[in-house]
C-alpha cells in the first residue's frame, strides 16, 4: 500500500511569523517608552533636587542672618543697662547736689560764687548723663564672670537680665531630677553623685551659672532656693542684695548652690513670699522651675495632688508676687503637667518678662 505524502500548509506557518513579528514590536515599543519615561523622571528628580538645595541654602542664610541680629540685639540691651547704671549714680549725686544748693538758699547764703559753681557742676552732670545715654552703643557693659559654652547658645535666648535688684528663684525640688514621674523617682532612691548628675537637674544648675555670667556689673542681685520652703543660697546673706561686681562672692554662691539636693515638694507661695526678706523689692526676677507647684503655703493633707489644685496654688501664690516687676520663667516641662507651659507664658507676658522652655544641651 502507497504511503500518502503529508501536505503542509502554507497559510498556518505565514500566521505565526505574522503574530511573531507583531509581539516583537510591541515589546519593542515598550521598551523604548519605558526608557523614555525613566529618563525623563530621572531630569526631573534632578531638577527638583536641585530647587531643594537652593531653598535649603536660603534657609541656612536667613538662620545665620537671625542669629546675627539677635546677637546685635542682646549687646545693645546689655549695652543700654550699663549705661543705664552708670546713669544713675550720676543721678544721685545731682540729687545730693540739689539738694545741697536747696539748704544753702533756705540759710541765706550770700556767696553767689559759690552757688553758681555748685550750679555749673549740675550742668555738667546733666549733659554727662545725657552723654552716657548716647553713649550706650559704643561702650557696653561688660559681664562679672565667664561662662564657657559653644557659640550662639549664650545669646539665642531673648531673656532681657536688666535691672538693679535681680532675684534669681531656683527649683530644688525633687521633680528637678528628671522630665518623668518614674525617673524620679528612680534617681531619687540612688547615691548623692547619680543625684548631682542628673542631666535635668546639671541643665537647671548650668542656667543660673549662665545668667550670673550675664549679669550687668553695676547691679545687684540674690539667689534664692526654694521647694516646701524658701532660703538664701548663701545664709550669711540673708536679707542682703549682693554686688556684681564681687566676682568671687558670685562664685562661692554658684558653687553652694551646685553642692544642693533636689528634695520635697513645691511651694511657689512661699518662695514668692521670701521676696520680702529682701531689704528692698527686685526689679527683675528669674524663675526657674518645671511646673505648677504641689502645694500652698503648707502641706497637703494627701500624698497626691490633682491638676485643678496645682492650678490653683499656683494662682493663689501669684498674689504674693510684688507689683510692677517683670518675671523671666525659665520652664524645664514635667511630665504631667500640662497646663504649666500656658500659665507660665501668661505670667510673662503680663509682667513684662520672657518665657522660654530650653532645649536639652542648652546654655
Amino acid at each position: 500500500m502507497a504511503r500518502r505524502k503529508r501536505q503542509t500548509n502554507t497559510f498556518n506557518l505565514s500566521f505565526l511569523d505574522i503574530m511573531s513579528c507583531g509581539f516583537g514590536a510591541v515589546v519593542l515599543v515598550f521598551l523604548i517608552i519605558d526608557h523614555s519615561i525613566e529618563i525623563q523622571i530621572q531630569s526631573v528628580n534632578a531638577e527638583v533636587l536641585s530647587e531643594v538645595d537652593l531653598l535649603e541654602e536660603d534657609i541656612r542664610d536667613g538662620e545665620e542672618g537671625l542669629v546675627r541680629l539677635r546677637n546685635a540685639i542682646s549687646s545693645t540691651d546689655l549695652d543700654i543697662v550699663e549705661a543705664q547704671g552708670r546713669a544713675r549714680v550720676v543721678t544721685e549725686e545731682l540729687d545730693r547736689l540739689e539738694a545741697l544748693i536747696a539748704s544753702l538758699e533756705e540759710s541765706d547764703v550770700s556767696e553767689t560764687t559759690d552757688l553758681d559753681a555748685l550750679k555749673a557742676e549740675i550742668n555738667s552732670l546733666e549733659e554727662r548723663i545725657q552723654q552716657l545715654k548716647e553713649a550706650a552703643e559704643a561702650d557696653g557693659g561688660a559681664s562679672a564672670r565667664e561662662f564657657q559654652g559653644e557659640g550662639n547658645r549664650q545669646y539665642l535666648t531673648g531673656l532681657k537680665l536688666g535691672g538693679n535688684r535681680i532675684a534669681i528663684l531656683l527649683d530644688v525640688s525633687a521633680s528637678m531630677l528628671a522630665p518623668e514621674v518614674v525617673n524620679v523617682i528612680r534617681i531619687r532612691n540612688q547615691s548623692e553623685e547619680i543625684q548631682r548628675s542628673a542631666r535635668k537637674w546639671v541643665q537647671a544648675l548650668d542656667v543660673v551659672d549662665w545668667l550670673t555670667a550675664q549679669l550687668p556689673t553695676g547691679s545687684r542681685y540674690q539667689i534664692i532656693l526654694f521647694n516646701t520652703e524658701a532660703r538664701f543660697a548663701l545664709p550669711e546673706t540673708n536679707g542682703r542684695w549682693l554686688e556684681v561686681a564681687d566676682g568671687e562672692q558670685i562664685e562661692r554662691v554658684v558653687d553652694t548652690v551646685r553642692e544642693t539636693l533636689p528634695s520635697g515638694g513645691t511651694s511657689l507661695h512661699n518662695a514668692f513670699t521670701f521676696l520680702q526678706e529682701l531689704d528692698s523689692k527686685p526689679d527683675n526676677i528669674f524663675l526657674i522651675t518645671d511646673g505648677l507647684p504641689t502645694q500652698g503655703k503648707s502641706a497637703p493633707r494627701r500624698n497626691t495632688v490633682s491638676g485643678p489644685a496645682r492650678l490653683k496654688h499656683y494662682r493663689d501664690a501669684l498674689r504674693n508676687l510684688p507689683n510692677n516687676v517683670p518675671v523671666n520663667v525659665v520652664l524645664s516641662p514635667m511630665e504631667g503637667d500640662p497646663a504649666a507651659a500656658s500659665e507660665f507664658w501668661k505670667l510673662a507676658q503680663e509682667t513684662g518678662g520672657s518665657f522660654m522652655a530650653p532645649a536639652e544641651d542648652w546654655p
